[in-house]
Formats: structure tokens, C-alpha cells, sequence
């Protein structure tokens, strides 16, 4: 028996058993990733710290509102959601965005992502609108500059106009009063 037909087997072997390890090697890694503790709901972001990224967005048509306008973020807690009627998880978290609306130390505003003016307008109606100024992202183009994932999202924008948190996912009552109102009440007391 020559060498080279003893080695064929073994090379055989090795490729039977490689998908099996890949395999194995990928479910190790997100098994060490769900076993972690991390918040899944918290995806760094880049921009933190950084001046939110320049916005000048129309308003929506017919609310009678504002369009988003960074240079408006100066010298107050801006709170920027980025919502869809589309959503279903902006419909959840939108009776938590009523509540917070409650609070008049900070300003409530929308990016309204890739929606229909009417439908927008339709869900804010049977909802409840919460903000203050609403600007309509039709393309997309500036929630890919703030970094946008998906929606909901929500940032949190200091005194100072940088972005001091962000919030990736519906807001729940629980993470809204442990996550995000810890970063509105840092960024409230920020010198401007």
C-alpha cells in the first residue's frame, strides 16, 4: 500500500468532519454571546459623543409642525425617535413616548422614516403625537446618517447638540425608566 492512498482516508475524514466543526466552533460563540449578560437592545454606536450629524428635514405635511432642524438642538435635551406607521414595533412603544411627552424639560421630535405622508399622519392621529417637530426621511438618506438600524430607535441629544445615547429597538416602560431617563436626566444637567 503506497502512501499516497494511505493519506486519501484521512483527507476524506477531514472533510466529513469540517462542517462539524465549523459548526460547533460558530454555536460556542453565540452560545458565549447569549450567555454573556449583554443587552442585546444595545448596539454601540459610533456617533455617541460625537454632534449629531447635520438634519434639515421637511415637516410632515399637515401636522402643523416643524421639520427637523439640528441647529434647533442647541442648548436643550432633544429626544429624536425614528418611526414608521409601518412599524409594528413603533405602535407598541408609542403609549411610552406619550408618557415621556409628559415631561416638558426636554423636546420630543421625529424622524419619520420612509413612510407615506398620509400614513404617518393617519398613525399619529389614532395614536397620539408626542412631539413637538416631525421631519419626513422619505429615502432614508439621514437616518443613514445617524446610523440608523432599523425602527424604532431613539437618541438622546444633549444641551450641547452631540448625541449622549441611543436606544436601538421599542422602548418599554422598564427600559425607559432604566435606560433612556438616566441619560435625559445626565444630559439635563450638563452645562451647555
Amino acid at each position: 500500500m503506497s502512501l499516497e492512498t494511505e493519506t486519501q482516508p484521512a483527507r476524506r475524514r477531514l472533510f466529513v468532519f469540517l462542517p462539524l466543526l465549523v459548526f460547533l466552533g460558530l454555536a460556542g460563540l453565540f452560545l458565549s454571546q447569549l450567555l454573556s449578560g449583554r443587552d442585546v437592545a444595545e448596539v454601540p454606536s459610533a456617533l455617541i459623543g460625537l454632534p449629531a450629524p447635520p438634519t434639515n428635514l421637511p415637516a410632515l405635511e399637515g401636522s402643523n409642525l416643524p421639520g427637523l432642524d439640528s441647529s434647533a438642538f442647541a442648548g436643550k435635551v432633544t429626544l429624536v425617535n425614528v418611526f414608521a406607521s409601518w412599524c409594528a414595533p413603533c405602535r407598541e412603544e408609542h403609549p411610552v413616548l406619550l408618557g415621556l411627552a409628559q415631561d416638558k424639560r426636554f423636546v420630543m421630535a421625529a424622524l419619520n422614516y420612509k413612510d407615506r405622508p398620509e400614513n404617518a399622519r393617519r398613525f399619529l392621529g389614532d395614536l397620539g403625537n408626542p412631539f413637538q417637530a416631525i421631519g419626513v426621511d422619505e429615502a432614508g438618506r439621514t437616518a443613514i446618517d445617524w446610523g440608523v438600524y432599523g425602527v424604532p430607535e431613539t437618541f438622546v441629544v444633549g444641551k450641547d447638540g452631540r448625541i449622549a445615547y441611543k436606544h436601538v429597538g421599542p422602548l418599554t416602560a422598564d427600559s425607559a425608566r432604566n435606560l433612556l431617563l438616566p441619560q435625559i436626566e445626565k444630559a439635563l444637567a450638563a452645562p451647555n
